[in-house]
């Protein structure tokens, strides 16, 4: 059983928020929300706020053990791209585009917890 969390219309690059993701992909809830507190990137404040979400989401509604969860699933997909211009030389315009992305982040309990010896 899976627990989601999106994040629809986040104003940062896919590309950017894909660094991050990577970074907890697989890891224990608790791992995760460390690696996210001490990464100085633009979308880890989002992202913790989003696994506090699905963490939360994982309790209230199957009722799964907080300890025992893991990030399972984590991936960004583009959302719509704003578009701008900013004026150049001899009159004319560049496209300038701001892309949003659309964040999904799924938590599992592990079925037994690794003892470590």
């Amino acid at each position: 059983m899976e627990a989601k969390a999106y994040l629809k219309y986040l104003r940062i690059s896919p590309r950017k928020v894909k660094i991050v993701l990577d970074l907890i992909r697989g890891k224990d809830t608790d791992v995760a929300m460390a690696i996210l507190r001490n990464t100085p990137k633009a979308a880890s404040p989002e992202l913790e706020k989003l696994l506090k979400s699905a963490v939360a989401n994982a309790e209230h509604n199957f009722s799964m053990d907080a300890s025992r969860l893991y990030v399972s699933e984590c991936f960004v997909c583009p959302g719509p791209t704003l578009k701008r211009y900013m004026p150049r030389a001899k009159g004319s315009g560049d496209r300038i585009l701001k892309r949003t992305s659309h964040v999904t982040l799924a938590v599992a309990e592990r079925e037994d917890k690794e003892v470590k010896a």
